[in-house]
Parts: C-alpha cells; structure tokens; sequence
C-alpha cells in the first residue's frame, strides 16, 4: 500500500504524539486504534500519517523490516495485541512495547517472539506528554539487529543534549524495561525529598508559597538544576482562580501511585541492593494515604516539639534545605545506578552506567545537571561500585555534610517527617562505615535459631555456632 516506515498502535494522549513526533522527522507513519473513529479524527487532523482499519491493513502498509510501535495499557492489552500481530508478521520485523511493562513480562515475550524468528524491544520511553511529542528519553531493550533498524527513527525523534541524542541501546530482553523501572524508582525518590523540603519550609519556617515558589527557581540555577526543581517553582507560583489563593494550598495531600515505584523495591529487594531513599518515598505515599486516619489521629496524639526557629535563622536554614536535597539526591542516584548495576549482572545485560546517565540528560522526568557529573563519573572508572565514592561525589557530599545533618536534626525537633532525606543520610552514613552493628544481629540469630557467623579474626575458616546463653 503506502509502504511507511513506522507504525503505531494505540493513539492515546502518548502514542499519537510519538505518531506525530516520528512523522515530523520525516518518517512515514501508519496508524491504528482500537476505535476506529479515533484513527479517523486522528488522520483527518494529521493528513501526513496514514490511517489503517485493521491490523492486517497496517501491517501491510509497512516495508520491511517491519517496525510496529505499541502504546497500550500493559498487561493483558500488550498480549492481545501480540496475539494478532504476531500471525501477520514474518522474520525479522519488530514490534516494540513503549509502555510502563514489568520487565520480566518484556523478558517473556521477547522469547516467545524470538522463537518465531521475530524481534520484540521493551523501551521505557519518559518525558510525558510534551516530552513525546517534541524529545523524550528512550530506553530500548532488545537484540542488537532490532535497535540497528530502529536506531535511525529512535535517534531522530529522541531529545538532544550536548551529548548527543537521548536514546540508547540498554541490553537483551528487559534491559531497557528493567532501566525505565529504576529510573521511575529515582523519581519517586527525588520528588520525595523536594516534598519533604518543601515542608520543612512551609510548616518549619512558614514561607508562602511565592516565596517557596522563588527558592525553588533560585535553586534551578545551581547544582539542583533539573526538571523536577524547576515544575516545583511553578507548581507554588500558580494561583487557584476560584478563590485567588495558592493551588498547591488546595490540594489534597494524598498521592497516588502506579506500581513502578513499588516494582523498583521489589526487584531491590529481591537483588540485596539497599534503595532506602525510593523504599522512603513509597512509605510518604503510604502515610498519605491513611489521611482520615492521620486526622482522627491528630488531636488525639501528642507530640513534644521543640519552637520554630527565629526569623534571623531563616537565610541559614533555606541554605542548609538546599544543602540537604543536593546530597540526598545524590545517595537516590546512587542507589538507582548500584540497582542497574546489579540487574544488569544477574540477567548479563552489560548495561552501559555511563549511557544511562548520558540518555537521562534531556527529556525524561529526572532530567537534571548532576548527571553530566554522574555520566563523567562512569566514564573515568566503568566498574565504579557505588557514586558515594567517586572522587567528585565525595568531594560534594564532604562539604554538604553539615547542612544535611543540620537539616536532619531541625526536622526532627520540630515534629516535621523526613523519610527520604533522613533515610539518604542512614544510607550515606552506612555505606562509609568499615564495621555496622549488625554484628550484633548475627549473633542474636545465631543464639536463638543456631544460623552461625564468621569471626573476625579468622573469616576464612569458614561459620561458627556459639552457645551464646550457656
């Protein structure tokens, strides 16, 4: 028929703008939907993608090898989907998933499709709406013949930095999946710790939303330059139109989540890698959640809390906040990239950490200036075990120390919660300790239950079992 060079299926709000974003380069797209006068309007208002009817249509207007993007709801639509395609297909196309999937589910079907001789390709895709209309980061999995004939679209539409554009080839199978997870994992993790900074000044100090709302663009400017600083500042700028007073007044303080957040846990959990930072934004979300009963609870709970602090202190504290949210942000990257790191071991992707930092520069969500550091950090030693000790990261966390504990102290006696920068600060502090008291937990299994332990003046000789209570 029209022989296209991409094809999308499912045109809701992010696949008709990838439609949009891939034809704009140049790119011959075809289209499909579900509901077919969804396809129509969309053809009728975009007159250089083509509309198709039917699967078997779409498939048909494709040259070879074929490459059918899918943006349906995962889970049992992916698979549906799949279904249909796949008795079309024939050797060597590709169909990619661009949808939030649990990469063991991508890991499924890239084997089941791989038998068929087909190409399957997990790709997270970040940046949301506008970023999939005009650049998003792109995190394809996948075989290394898929990403060569996707590479030209995915380079084309992806967003630019200085470093190039923002898409890489992650690894086989769910890597690319497996990476979109963490990097959700980093961004539950980041706007945690700006909600909880954004407390500590609002209650702790009783700055108002403009002047909160100036702070934050200040600090945009600086090291926590990012995406994320930067929505906050105009997130406290907007003003309700009903009643003149702040939006963000206005809202309900109860966040909801989608599960990638959640799956990032799990999987951390399951590969004994510490996340305490993106475990502590799930708990925020958690505690959010019990709002009747946090209010019931309220009058009902005393609470001994020391004054807020004198207006002379203010300036000092706002530093030490900014302080705190750059080095608890930094312990949130680390934790992301010791995750990648792992995953990447246990299934043999060879994830690239310098790649995924370079790719994370420009239209994702957790966009920001601190990853050229973090992507110069994996360039200078590709095996680095942890961020915390690179030497241009020690420096950093060397000279904020003393905010970020300030800050951790202040919250504390102030009754203010602060899961994700107390929690930062624990795993900062435990990742530069030689010796934790765990010593003590190992010995308390080994005296109730007999589970042994090593000793330390003679590890090699291999587990212990002591009569601790004899």
């Amino acid at each position: 028929m029209s022989n296209a060079n991409f094809a999308m299926v499912g045109l809701g709000v992010m696949g008709r703008n990838l439609a949009l974003n891939v034809a704009d380069h140049g790119f011959k797209v075809a289209v499909w939907n579900l509901e077919e006068d969804v396809t129509k309007a969309f053809v009728a208002a975009n007159p250089n993608c083509v509309g198709t009817s039917t699967l078997e249509e779409l498939v048909a207007s494709l040259e070879r090898p074929r490459r059918i993007m899918m943006m349906v709801t995962a889970g049992k639509a992916v698979d549906e989907v799949l279904k249909k395609l796949k008795p079309l297909l024939q050797p060597g196309d590709i169909v990619i998933d661009g949808g939030n999937t649990y990469f063991e589910e991508t890991q499924r079907r890239e084997a089941e499709m791989a038998a068929a001789g087909l190409n399957f390709v997990g790709m997270g895709v970040s940046g949301g709406e506008e970023g999939a209309r005009r650049g998003p980061s792109l995190m394809p999995g996948g075989s290394t013949d898929a990403w060569k004939a996707l590479q030209p679209i995915l380079e084309a539409i992806s967003a630019k930095t200085e470093s190039g554009p923002c898409v890489a080839h992650n690894g086989p199978d769910g890597a690319g999946h497996f990476v979109k997870m963490v990097h959700n994992g980093i961004e539950y993790g980041d706007m945690q710790l700006i909600a909880e900074v954004y407390d500590l000044m609002s209650r702790g100090l009783g700055l108002g939303a403009a002047e909160l709302s100036d702070t934050f663009a200040r600090w945009n400017e600086g090291p926590l330059s990012s995406f994320l600083i930067e929505l906050t500042a105009g997130v406290l700028a907007k003003t309700d139109p009903e009643s003149g007073k702040p939006l963000i007044d206005l809202v309900l303080d109860k966040a909801e989540q989608k599960g990638t957040g959640r799956w990032t846990a799990e999987v951390a959990l399951k590969l004994g890698v510490p996340i305490p930072t993106m475990a502590a934004a799930l708990d925020g979300r958690g505690m959010s959640s019990l709002k009747t009963e946090r209010v019931a609870a309220q009058p009902k709970i005393r609470g001994v809390v020391s004054p807020p602090p004198p207006t002379s202190e203010k300036a000092g504290i706002i530093a030490a906040a900014h302080d705190a949210l750059l080095a608890s942000k930094i312990c949130s990257y680390a934790q992301g990239m010791a995750l990648i790191k792992a995953g990447s071991a246990q299934y043999k992707w060879n994830i690239n950490l310098g790649e995924m930092a370079r790719i994370w520069t420009g239209g994702c969500i957790i966009r920001a200036r601190l990853l050229a550091t973090i992507m110069t950090s994996y360039r200078r030693t590709p095996d680095l075990p942890n961020l915390l000790v690179d030497p241009d990261f020690e420096e950093m966390l060397f000279g904020l120390q003393p905010n970020w504990r300030r800050v951790g102290g202040l919250a504390q006696s102030l009754g203010i919660p602060m899961f994700a920068i107390a929690d930062s600060l624990a795993y900062f502090d435990s990742y530069r300790m030689g010796r934790l008291p765990q010593n003590m937990t190992q010995a308390q299994r080994d005296a109730f239950g007999a589970h042994t332990y090593l000793r330390v003046d003679r590890p090699e000789a291999g587990p212990v079992h002591s009569e601790w209570l004899k």
